[in-house]
């Protein structure tokens, strides 16, 4: 039957509205709210048959099993618990600094057994299920308390076996290194829109890479003329395409074709290579199983959130928790995450796949499922083999962090599904939907900063629980775990400052969560900008917004629930005993209250001063090494004719020194005996010949700054124009030394909470950083 043309008008409507067609996981998650919320708009309306069993459960919570209630002794002992484990934990960590088997099972097993205990009690005699309000807020906190417990759970579960490949891989170079097994390498590097200067650097530290025979191809997503012609100045090859299908993915699929190499490499437009990458990753490959080898993403510049608070020396990265402690453990378990950069691909596996995934924009993280349940190995060698730019404010951290969430949540409504699609094992999908349920952890921590306000607002006791049932069974299993959190993780993150990191995005990541899981394919991809520079302070007061609402209310709160506690025991103490032992029954978990609310308050601010953006005057970053110079002058700096006559005849055309910063524009230099340089002022400049020796480097510059501090004199040297072989070997010499990117340990927890108190209580920072500022603008011309 032909449609009438009312029809193809109807149809013409809707398809201009692209109304998205429920997908069945949205449909199962929505069919369990609407459930929930019909359950609990019953109660409140006073439904015989679900008042009664709330009743009933809540009478079993007044009446707790006796093995799961605290017993009646002085608080001495009921600390004892509590100081046993943490020692034995303590002392554990000290005798294997670093976790070995023994070790780690012994800890995750103590952990288990806590938490198991801890929900017990939790379940069984914490729920405040006495009316319809108090029932929802807590069963509600149970909830997504146990969102959070279940994903800590799933990683200790995965972390019974974990992969060290390094050992194998010093093995395995040799063979590389001899050239006994010598395939041929293609290097992808994937660009939209980067500055030049910076897809400059990452192509220099690819042609840098000890191995013959490789490629090297620029794949231009934005047809730049200027792009062709860096690629033809260094003499590598350059593709592009007509439009910007699938992006990333897309891009990278289209140059498979056009490439012939037997192994694939794909490095962003920002990352470097270190000069051994090849040496150590290909090896793996003599085993014909192996078709992917990742290796971590590292930074050679500070996160925003590290450089905002001025502890870039003190805090590593964000991502330092998923490569140093997350990846080796999903190895164990066979679901490696591919992370799009800094990784090496097997041709035919890719191509037997059809090519990286498109329907998705985490293309890198199912196509390293899909090759996975192809029954190929993914490898994981937790060695620092390239470094790029970690996000320069903090406005495109949540751009990138956002698109990962998004992108991985895809995960529930396309083929790639890891707990759906054919191949996988039972091990294999938990490793891969640990990496899908952590995104939800967002919504767990929106909803715990919303229950201090609960407390006071609502008069609403989520949590009943007497001050011994909480030194009982909360502080063991509390103590213990944040005394092997950072031990656990290699000492990559305290369990302090990762739950300062939660908050800065808990507001649009949970709102991610949910939108993906109701439209999931509504947004595109978005890329993350590089090399930008700022001239002064910028406040994201969008990311800001909930959190400064939840500030003052929670603010609001804290005196709100000091006031109700200390009301209620100056009552207690003239009630007859039968009210305040209903009282003290009410008041249970009151106490929590006040407490909740300093901590938030506390996190929270912190969390505002992060989004803070500080100046960033210098698209180049600069590194702290040490290097012996030596500097000609080709004139005598500009002085005036007095000094000229004091200080000519004895002032030498050469002087030494050791460097103490460089970047790709200059350096700084301290020179290694008294000698009297004038001070230059504002604008002047003094043309010289500076040789890293070392290094066999030798660069023109002027000397554009000088400073004493009485005993030593130090310069700053900016170059002048370089050649393209003077930028090869500082690209060498600053990004692509083998082992130069080394692991940092954060600080521990006391060290943290004191960080965080000096932050949020005093923030210097601010004020040190408009001085560096100030001196930064003084010294650059």
């Amino acid at each position: 039957m032909k449609p009438n043309n009312f029809d193809q008008e109807v149809l013409k409507f809707y398809q201009r509205l692209r109304i998205p067609k429920p997908r069945l996981t949205t449909l199962i998650l929505v069919g369990i709210v609407v459930s929930c919320a019909l359950i609990v708009v019953l109660w409140f309306a006073g439904f015989g048959e679900i008042q009664e069993i709330f009743a009933y459960l809540d009478s079993r919570q007044q009446n707790p099993p006796m093995w799961i209630e605290a017993p009646m002794v002085m608080t001495e002992f009921l600390l004892t618990p509590t100081i046993v484990l943490f020692l034995l934990a303590w002392g554990i960590t000290k005798v294997s600094p670093q976790p070995r088997n023994w070790s780690r099972l012994l800890v995750i097993a103590i952990l288990l057994s806590l938490t198991i205990r801890y929900l017990l009690w939790r379940c069984l005699s914490t729920l405040n299920l006495n009316d319809p309000l108090n029932g929802t807020f807590s069963l509600g906190l149970f909830v997504f308390e146990l969102l959070t417990l279940f994903s800590s759970i799933l990683q200790l579960f995965l972390m019974l076996k974990v992969k060290n490949r390094q050992r194998e891989a010093d093995r395995l170079s040799m063979q590389v290194a001899d050239g006994s097994f010598n395939p041929s390498v293609d290097i992808l590097i994937p660009t939209y829109n980067e500055p030049e200067f910076i897809l400059k650097r990452t192509i220099i530290g690819c042609q840098a890479i000890d191995y013959e025979p490789k490629t090297v191809y620029v794949l231009d997503d934005t047809r730049r003329p200027k792009i062709a012609n860096l690629a033809a100045e260094l003499g590598c090859k350059y593709l592009t395409r007509a439009d910007n299908i699938h992006a990333k993915a897309g891009n990278l699929n289209r140059a498979i074709p056009k490439t012939q190499g037997e192994f694939i490499v794909v490095f962003d437009a920002d990352f470097v290579p270190t000069q051994n990458f090849l040496l150590r990753t290909l090896g793996f490959f003599k085993n014909e199983q192996v078709a992917l080898v990742q290796t971590p993403q590292s930074f050679y510049n500070a996160d925003p959130v590290a450089r905002n608070l001025g502890l870039e020396d003190i805090l590593t990265p964000e991502e330092e928790v998923f490569y140093r402690q997350l990846q080796p453990i999903k190895d164990g378990a066979g679901s490696v995450v591919c992370s799009g950069t800094s990784f090496v691909i097997r041709r035919s596996a890719l191509e037997k796949i059809g090519g990286f995934v498109t329907d998705s924009l985490s293309e890198d993280f199912f196509t390293g499922i899909r090759l996975a349940a192809q029954g190929y190995r993914l490898v994981y060698l937790n060695e620092k083999l390239s470094a790029g730019l970690a996000a320069e404010s903090i406005a495109t951290h949540a751009t990138q962090r956002l698109r990962w969430a998004r992108g991985t949540l895809q995960a529930f409504f396309i083929r790639s599904n890891p707990l759906t699609i054919p191949g996988l094992s039972p091990l294999q999908r938990l490793g891969y939907f640990e990496g899908l349920i952590h995104w939800f952890s967002s919504l767990s921590t929106v909803f715990f900063l919303m229950m201090p306000l609960v407390y006071a607002f609502l008069g609403v006791i989520p949590i009943q629980a007497t001050t011994p049932e909480v030194i009982y069974f909360f502080l063991p299993y509390y103590l213990t775990q944040i005394t092997v959190f950072s031990w656990l993780n290699h000492r990559s993150r305290s369990a302090i400052l990762s739950g300062v990191y939660g908050l800065v995005l808990a507001f649009p990541l949970a709102l991610t969560v949910i939108q993906v899981m109701l439209n999931p394919f509504s947004q595109g991809f978005k890329v993350t900008p590089k090399g930008t520079q700022s001239d002064r302070f910028r406040f994201n007061w969008g990311l800001a917004s909930p959190l400064l609402i939840l500030f003052i209310l929670t603010a609001l709160s804290l005196w709100g629930n000091l006031g109700i506690s200390a009301v209620t025991e100056m009552h207690m103490a003239t009630m007859p005993p039968e009210m305040a032992v209903q009282m003290a029954q009410e008041m249970r978990g009151i106490n929590l209250g006040w407490l909740w609310s300093a901590y938030s308050l506390i996190t929270i601010g912190a969390a505002l001063l992060i989004l803070l953006d500080v100046p960033k005057l210098d698209s180049h970053e600069w590194f702290n090494l040490r290097r012996l110079v030596q500097i000609k002058f080709q004139e005598l700096p500009v002085i005036t004719k007095v000094e000229r006559q004091s200080i000519i005849a004895q002032f030498p055309r050469e002087i030494w020194g050791l460097t103490t910063q460089i970047s790709e524009i200059g350096a700084d230099i301290e020179l290694t005996h008294r000698l009297r340089i004038p001070i230059l002022s504002a604008g002047e400049t003094s043309p010289v010949e500076l040789s890293i020796l070392e290094e066999k480097i030798t660069l023109q510059g002027v000397i554009v700054q000088t400073e004493s501090n009485g005993e030593f004199t130090t310069v700053r040297v900016l170059f002048e124009q370089l050649t393209l072989p003077q930028q090869r070997q500082l690209v060498k010499l600053l990004f692509c030394r083998p082992g130069q990117w080394q692991l940092r340990e954060t600080p521990g927890e006391l060290q943290s909470l004191w960080l965080l108190l000096k932050i949020f209580l005093k923030p210097k920072v601010l004020f040190e950083r408009n001085q560096k500022v100030s001196a930064i603008k003084v010294s650059q011309i």
